[in-house]
């Protein structure tokens, strides 16, 4: 592992180590979920990305515009309601959303091919003791306020599910603490998501994400240094 000067310059190093071994995975097992989605008639994309967390929470309306803070409201919309059509989600009176009893068949089905894909893309490593360490940096990580973590950690983890499964998931939910961080740090430099996406390099963007590392370090700071540097080390053979 090269050496870091601090917590915020590691949070800066592994987030698109996270990244990359997390779409390793989606890679591997696109086209199975691309025909899974076809033949069970799913719509593929907010069901799959809520995948670990719908079978376990209900989600607001407002939940659901944090977590997908960059999206559209129009187009999140429009996407809920091919869910409530096929069956897979559920609506209650004041607009909270479930998952009903088909909706989670098709999360096991994703979780059967991902945890496939995950067998494939990393196989030989160590996703045993990988996942025990992302579920403890997740476990530290705390639920900044209005973020998107509180209600997609921790995921959810049927009983029996492999290593690498876990691995993936934990990955794709602790991603939401750097997202977090990054909303936190634009959101004080007076930025809209509209600009935060526009914004070009260039002295504010270098403030945000500074500001970002900084706050995305906040779980690396309670790891002991060989845990950081077994968590690096580790998740470089995935990619």
């Amino acid at each position: 592992m090269p050496k870091f000067q601090d917590a915020a310059e590691f949070a800066a190093a592994i987030a698109p180590v996270i990244d990359a071994a997390h779409v390793n995975v989606h890679a591997s097992a696109h086209r199975a979920v691309t025909e899974l989605a076809a033949r069970s008639g799913v719509t593929p994309g907010l069901l799959h990305d809520l995948r670990f967390t719908l079978p376990l929470r209900p989600l607001t309306r407002a939940a659901l515009a944090v977590v997908h803070r960059y999206g559209a409201a129009a187009d999140r919309e429009r996407a809920v309601q091919d869910h409530l059509r096929e069956g897979t989600l559920a609506e209650d009176a004041d607009g909270t959303l479930t998952l009903t009893p088909k909706g989670l068949d098709h999360v096991h089905g994703l979780y059967a091919l991902h945890a496939a894909a995950a067998d494939r893309a990393w196989a030989g490593r160590d996703a045993d003791g990988l996942a025990e360490l992302v579920g403890t940096v997740l476990d530290l990580a705390e639920r900044l306020p209005g973020g998107a973590l509180e209600f997609v950690a921790p995921p959810y983890e049927p009983e029996g599910a492999p290593p690498g499964l876990l691995l993936f998931n934990r990955l794709a939910a602790l991603r939401y603490h750097r997202a977090d961080a990054h909303a936190a740090a634009w959101q004080e430099a007076g930025l809209t998501a509209e600009e935060i996406v526009a914004l070009t390099d260039g002295p504010v963007r270098a403030r945000v994400e500074a500001a970002t590392n900084d706050l995305a370090a906040q779980p690396y700071r309670r790891l002991a240094e060989r845990d950081r540097e077994r968590l690096y080390d580790g998740l470089l053979t995935l990619i």
